[in-house]
């Protein structure tokens, strides 16, 4: 027992040893994150994720979002850098292939399809598949994690470089530090020009425009917001909160035009990363270790719609994680919505009308 106690010992002795010689990937920030709003009301816990069509289930890995093109065919961006074309009656082909990994995308009106590609930069796909870079750095500094998209009527691209600072694998380094090394850009066709309307963003991740396309919004991630930057108007070229204090790290960003915006949450919120944000010398410690020591995000489905006034009017559950779990993207189609995620092997289809 004595021989016991002593290995127990000199084991804790040479961890809290390593510990403290080894240097941290991070130099974090403490942060102070507002309570956690109630799951009531609107919020209020439900099965509708689970009444969802699962698209080409077992057969993809990491949809992380998705597109519909003129002719009904559905695409999705794989983890091995594929995209994928996935026909009506369940049959699929790869339609090209980045090298990289493909995250938010759109079809222009001309067909092309619009990649955000964390490591390649903002791609355009033609319909043949071949692939064009539109744009890889913004006033001197590369795009380190391209991340979400939206086009404009007039063609303007407006994305997301969610870090200039860690790159796709190591989004949850990010997420420790607590810096902004976030920008929303914006990228303009016919003069080629890449612009930076906001930088010393948390995260930036998803985009979309206003119906009217007055404004534009970017999910601030790591910050539990989203922050809506004006187009138009006497408001033009500045920038406040849209939504704050939301129930889950939002992703992608999606309008359908008519007014709702879709956000996809992930992961709910969760007390154990809430209190590490004020313990910024815990997170420094914490970003040595092995990430099986990290906190888990929650298996949980969830989806919530926003009216372009800021206020949640819906939210769509899977308490379960099992049907439907970290949903990356929320697509609105028609009557349906389609969901992807960074990690399940399928897509959801929900009737929403």
């Amino acid at each position: 027992m004595k021989k016991l106690l002593v290995l127990l010992v000199l084991l804790i002795t040479a961890s809290a040893i390593w510990l403290a010689i080894t240097p941290s990937p991070i130099q974090p920030l403490g942060w102070q994150p507002p309570e956690a709003p109630a799951m009531t009301g609107v919020m209020e816990p439900n099965d509708t994720l689970m009444k969802a069509e699962l698209v080409a289930w077992g057969q993809l890995r990491g949809p992380e979002d998705t597109a519909m093109d003129s002719e009904g065919r559905l695409y999705a961006g794989l983890h091995d850098g594929r995209i994928v074309r996935i026909f009506a009656d369940g049959g699929q082909e790869t339609f090209a292939d980045t090298q990289g990994r493909p995250l938010g995308m759109d079809f222009d009106t001309h067909g092309n399809l619009i990649v955000a590609d964390a490591y390649k930069g903002l791609l355009s796909i033609d319909p043949q598949g071949q692939i064009s870079v539109l744009t890889t750095e913004a006033e001197g500094v590369p795009f380190a994690f391209t991340d979400d998209l939206d086009i404009a009527s007039d063609g303007t691209i407006y994305f997301s470089d969610a870090s200039s600072r860690f790159q796709q694998p190591d989004y949850l380094l990010d997420l420790l530090e607590a810096r902004p090394y976030g920008r929303l850009l914006s990228y303009e066709p016919q003069s080629k020009e890449t612009r930076v309307l906001l930088k010393d963003l948390y995260f930036a991740n998803g985009v979309a425009l206003s119906a009217a396309e007055d404004f534009v919004l970017v999910n601030e991630t790591y910050r539990y917001r989203i922050t809506r930057y004006w187009l138009k108007g006497e408001k033009a070229g500045t920038h406040d909160v849209f939504i704050d204090n939301l129930p889950g790290l939002p992703d992608n960003l999606q309008g359908d035009r008519e007014g709702t915006f879709w956000v996809a949450l992930p992961s709910p919120r969760k007390a154990d990363a809430d209190l590490l944000h004020r313990l910024p010398w815990v997170k420094q410690q914490l970003a040595k270790l092995p990430r099986s020591f990290w906190p888990k995000a929650t298996p949980y489905g969830l989806v919530i719609a926003l009216n372009e006034q800021g206020q949640i009017t819906r939210s769509l559950h899977d308490v379960t994680g099992n049907h439907l779990r970290m949903i990356t993207s929320a697509k609105p189609v028609g009557d349906y919505l389609y969901m992807g995620s960074l990690e399940n092997d399928r897509i959801g289809k929900l009737r929403i009308r």
